[in-house]
C-alpha cells in the first residue's frame, strides 16, 4: 500500500544532516528513546484490527529533529492503521491540509481496506530507518525513511479479481511542516528500490 497512492515528488533541495552538519550536536538531534511505535507486521484478520488509532506519543510532539524521526514513525502507524480500518481522519488530522500524496493514499483505503475485506495479506508497512533529516530555511523538514512491505492483495469490489503485490522496499522521501508547535505531513512520495 505504501506506493499505491504515492505518486508526486517532494520538492526540497536540503542537504543531508551528517556528523559534519551545522545541526549536529545541538540538543534537539539527540535519537528518540528507544520506546518503538509498534505495529503489527501479518495479514490481519477481523480480530486483530486495530479498535483505535494509534497516539502521538511525547516524543513525537515539538519541533526537535528528534521529535521530527519519531513523528515520522508515528505516521507510518498511522498509516497502516487506515490500512486496517479505512479510518482515515488520523492520518489526515496528521498532515498538512495540501498534502497530495497523503489524500491520494486516505482516498485508496477508504475504498480499499482490511476491514473490508478488499486488502488482504502483509499489506503493513514496516519502517526501519529514518534518515537525512535536514531543515530548511523556510522551517520546513525533510529526509527520507526505508519502509519495507510484505505479499498483499486488494481489490476494487468483493467482486472483482484481486491485484496482488510482491514484498518490496521502498524509500519515503518526504518534507514535515510545523502546525500548532508539532511536525506534521507536508508531502511524501515512495521510490521503489
Amino acid at each position: 500500500m505504501a506506493a499505491l497512492a504515492l505518486t508526486t515528488t517532494t520538492a526540497l533541495a536540503l542537504t543531508a544532516c551528517g556528523p559534519g552538519s551545522p545541526e549536529a550536536g545541538r540538543p534537539n538531534t539527540a535519537p528518540p528513546p528507544s520506546t518503538p511505535v509498534t505495529s503489527p507486521s501479518s495479514s490481519a484478520t477481523p480480530s486483530d484490527l486495530p479498535s483505535g488509532p494509534p497516539e502521538r506519543p511525547a516524543d513525537a510532539k515539538g519541533l526537535s529533529l528528534a521529535a521530527a524521526e519519531r513523528f515520522v514513525r508515528y505516521y507510518s502507524s498511522l498509516l497502516n492503521y487506515a490500512a486496517d480500518t479505512g479510518d482515515t481522519t488520523p492520518l489526515l488530522g496528521a498532515s498538512e491540509a495540501g498534502c497530495e500524496n497523503c489524500k491520494a493514499y486516505a482516498a485508496a483505503v477508504q475504498k480499499s481496506n482490511a476491514a473490508n475485506g478488499l486488502l488482504a495479506g502483509d499489506y503493513r508497512e514496516k519502517l526501519t530507518e529514518v534518515a537525512e533529516l535536514v531543515r530548511g530555511e523556510d522551517g520546513q523538514l525533510g529526509g527520507s525513511a526505508r519502509v519495507t512491505v510484505g505479499a498483499y492483495t486488494t481489490k476494487e469490489t468483493a467482486t472483482s479479481k484481486p491485484f496482488a503485490s510482491k514484498p518490496a522496499t521502498y524509500t519515503r522521501e518526504f518534507a514535515l511542516s510545523s502546525q500548532a508547535g508539532s511536525w506534521v505531513m507536508y508531502e511524501m512520495k515512495s521510490v521503489k528500490q
